[in-house]
């Protein structure tokens, strides 16, 4: 292969591990199949501090390193961003790696440095959650969506925080260099294969508000305690001591969700558990998390997740029963 320059950009106030991670993906697929030459570039070539104090070295300033030449951009994450985005230097050299590059990807709050250099107007685009109304309200044009860990939309990647980073790394050496180099990445750095990018940032009891009154921490619990059950209205409205109609009002004005969507969300990530974990056909986990039918199931993965229950097993599953033996083997290595 043709060796491709994958240039990672950093600045005053990056999160580390937007560069770290992503870049060791690339590392490790560099020495399993070559082709990769990585470089780091910030305004300033030299000691960059990040944003918990650690100077990471920057071997180029952007105005060493040719636009034309970078096949692939990642663009880190971080507190700095606020600051960094208004740097014309910056942002002038993105916007120009943007018109000839094959590949422009942002990790988490990065995507800021992507918008600031006028890539992403029309495009749809993911970041960190809690940076998503900020995103949404400076860039109008910009279609945003902070549930998937990652997206791609034509030559432009951007992905959540901090591991999503990684994952997205993961997705850019498989469409690079096919599943097989990337599952042997995943399995030397003891990742999943990788995760979907339509699988969600986070769980249910993050992507939720919390139960604010007893009766609705009720009913919550009772579905949690057991996501396969009823969960109707009328059985939840019974855990929590009210009536149907008072439960649907308070129970969505608490969590944020009606009670039909949150008791699906955690029967989806209790099926996401059994696949993964567990041996049991896809029909048995469907009826024991309360789908009813496999189809159902499907439907539903790929609606929140954007994946079959089967290749979502088959990604699970693969990279874990893989790195089983490898940990077992630096274990005695170890001991």
């Amino acid at each position: 292969m043709k060796e491709r320059s994958i240039v990672f950009v950093i600045y005053e106030g990056f999160q580390p591990l937007d560069l770290v991670g992503p870049h060791e993906v690339f590392q490790y697929a560099g020495q399993l199949a070559g082709g990769y030459r990585r470089l780091v570039v910030a305004p300033r070539p030299g000691p960059i501090p990040t944003a918990s104090g650690l100077a990471v070295h920057a071997g180029y300033g952007v105005d060493e390193v040719d636009p034309e030449s970078v096949d692939t951009l990642v663009v880190a994450g971080g507190r700095g961003v606020d600051q960094a985005r208004f740097d014309p230097g910056l942002t002038g050299w993105i916007r120009d790696v943007g018109a000839s590059a094959r590949r422009v990807a942002s990790v988490c709050s990065g995507v800021f440095l992507l918008a600031a250099a006028g890539l992403l107007d029309g495009r749809r685009v993911t970041t960190h959650w809690a940076r998503e109304q900020q995103l949404v309200a400076e860039h109008p044009g910009v279609e945003v969506d902070c549930e998937p860990i990652f997206i791609r939309d034509g030559h432009v990647w951007t992905s959540a925080g901090v591991t999503a980073g990684m994952d997205l790394a993961l997705a850019l050496v498989e469409d690079d260099l096919g599943r097989e180099v990337a599952h042997a990445v995943a399995r030397e750095m003891v990742m999943f294969l990788r995760r979907p990018g339509g699988q969600s940032q986070f769980s249910v009891a993050l992507w939720s508000k919390q139960p604010a009154t007893d009766p609705i921490r009720a009913a919550v619990s009772a579905v949690h305690a057991e996501p396969g059950a009823r969960h109707a209205i009328a059985d939840l409205a019974q855990h929590a001591g009210l009536s149907p109609r008072h439960l649907q009002r308070r129970f969505t004005a608490e969590l944020g969700a009606p009670p039909a969507s949150y008791v699906e969300r955690v029967r989806v990530e209790a099926a996401q558990r059994a696949l993964a974990e567990g041996d049991d056909p896809v029909e048995a986990i469907a009826r024991h998390c309360g789908f009813g039918t496999a189809e159902t199931l499907r439907r539903t993965f790929h609606r929140h997740l954007g994946i079959a229950p089967s290749d979502y097993r088959a990604r699970f599953r693969s990279t874990t029963a893989s790195a089983e033996p490898q940990q077992e083997q630096q274990e005695q290595e170890y001991a």
